[in-house]
């Protein structure tokens, strides 16, 4: 029984109506970027294959991608070759620990990838990665 002067209490609800909106909204989201209505980031890459890829951990790596139609990115920003050596640089002085990441398309002219090696190790670098996607069964295919 309440009592005049007290206050009504409310119990705490949770809505799930809210929650199914953001469920299906993330929903769409990740089938539109599947099916690539929305395009993503960066330049569409066919990695390599090889049977001795391995899995590169590094706190920060800065990825170099090389696409097919002579586009050039740095982390998924499209830059000319002239200014690669700087950026790489600045990368390198505010992550001293960056990884470089060299991710080419399979049908990328070896000329360019070589172009870019050089240019990676102008900026100071002395390691660099080179991307590829692991052959299922270990065995690599012939040339």
């Amino acid at each position: 029984m309440r009592r005049w002067g007290e206050e009504k209490k409310t119990r705490a609800r949770i809505e799930i109506i809210p929650m199914i909106d953001v469920m299906m909204f993330l929903l769409v989201f990740f089938v539109l970027i599947s099916i690539d209505v929305i395009p993503a980031f960066g330049i569409k890459t066919r990695l390599p294959i090889s049977s001795s890829a391995e899995v590169h951990a590094a706190s920060y790596s800065a990825v170099v991608a090389l696409g097919r139609d002579g586009e050039l990115q740095l982390d998924g920003v499209v830059v000319a070759p002239e200014e690669l050596v700087p950026r790489l640089k600045a990368a390198r002085q505010s992550h001293p620990q960056v990884a470089v990441i060299v991710n080419g398309d399979q049908a990328v002219e070896l000329q360019r990838v070589i172009v870019v090696i050089d240019l990676i190790k102008a900026a100071g670098f002395q390691s660099l990665s080179i991307a590829a996607k692991k052959q299922p069964g270990g065995k690599n295919r012939a040339p």
